[in-house]
């Protein structure tokens, strides 16, 4: 008996690649997606939902720990982040200094749904560009 068609095996994957990325895990979610989309653009919507959702509860988990973290002293790296606010998680999908910029977000206490706002509108508009990407098939 068979419970998971091969594309839905492939929309979970996509989860957990998208959700893994936004860890400290090494990830490559968005050639999950690319081909994904390549192979099944019917699934082009629902794709982008969930690489959208699984990266954005990757970051907001990242935001919590470090939330729980002790808040002393700001280093002047982080003032930028203080700065600008929640609307600089639109960064969050950005290699190597996104999750850094989940962490910063969390020990500095920024809003937590105004946090997850932003970064799951910048998750969403680099997991859009990806899969309507030139030889996607998306379109």
């Amino acid at each position: 008996m068979e419970f998971l068609s091969a594309p839905d095996l492939g929309l979970t994957g996509l989860f957990l690649s998208s959700f893994m990325a936004a860890t400290l895990l090494p990830g490559g979610s968005e050639a999950v997606l690319f081909a994904l989309v390549k192979l099944h653009p019917q699934q082009t919507g629902i794709a982008l939902l969930l690489a959208t959702l699984g990266n954005t509860l990757g970051g907001t988990i990242t935001y919590a720990m470090a939330r729980s973290l002790p808040h002393k002293i700001l280093p002047e790296r982080l003032v930028w982040i203080r700065h600008w606010g929640t609307p600089a998680l639109i960064f969050a999908w950005a290699p190597f200094f996104g999750d850094a910029i989940c962490a910063a977000a969390g020990w500095l206490r920024l809003p937590v749904l105004a946090s997850i706002f932003w970064m799951a509108l910048g998750k969403g508009i680099r997991y859009g560009f990806i899969a309507l990407a030139p030889g996607s098939n998306a379109l």
